[in-house]
């Protein structure tokens, strides 16, 4: 018969409870910086999601703009041939256009289309005083499809806005702020018009026949 020697087990027992309260903190430890690690992962994808949803909001407005900027060309020309005279206002479009090709950035971008549509706004009040131009087929489809893209670009304008908001106000924030500063993420610019512009921008445009 196999003899155990009496409290043998209990201090075996005592031995793990011993090995265990000596491994506790490390474990802890483990599990702390697990949770870390998950968390700023998490933000990060947060972070690169908010910036991706901005690029692609900048992306659709600047299509539309493009758009805009191609069927300038042909509205100047189709005026021109009803008010060559009106020099300066047809001069003011192709500048204002060219200068907005040209701009960088949400901020410059939006200064410069905001120019542009105050000129476009002033040959088609200039248009108002030609009738044979008001009653042009390429004008009238020009100026349809001009206003149709307006609608589009004040749509894009407070979805990019919108974008840009959350992604800037998540990187102001604690702690994704420490995680977007390790990691580049910068700021963004709105896309603002203006203040005349903006007021057009933010209502449906109408075409008048």
């Amino acid at each position: 018969m196999l003899y155990v020697p009496r409290g043998a087990g209990i201090d075996r027992t005592d031995n793990l409870f011993v090995g265990l309260s000596r491994m506790l903190p490390i474990y802890i430890a483990l599990g702390v910086v697990a949770v870390l690690i998950l968390g700023a992962i998490l933000i990060y994808n947060g972070l690169v999601a908010k910036r991706q949803t901005a690029n692609e909001a900048f992306s659709g407005i600047d299509i539309q703009l493009k758009l805009r900027r191609e069927l300038i060309p042909n509205l100047v020309e189709t005026v021109k041939g009803y008010a060559a005279h009106e020099k300066s206002t047809l001069d003011a479009v192709i500048a204002a256009r060219n200068a907005a090709a040209s701009a960088q950035g949400p901020a410059a971008m939006g200064a410069a289309e905001g120019v542009l549509g105050q000129s476009l706004g002033k040959l088609f009040a200039l248009a108002e005083n030609y009738p044979d131009l008001k009653a042009n087929s390429n004008f009238l489809q020009l100026q349809t499809e001009l206003s149709s893209i307006e609608d589009k670009v004040a749509a894009s304008r407070r979805f990019y806005n919108s974008a840009v908001n959350d992604l800037n106000t998540a990187i102001e924030q604690f702690p994704a702020s420490m995680i977007a500063g390790a990691t580049g993420f910068t700021k963004r610019e709105m896309f603002d018009v203006g203040e005349t512009e903006r007021a057009s921008l933010n209502v449906a445009p109408t075409v008048k026949f």
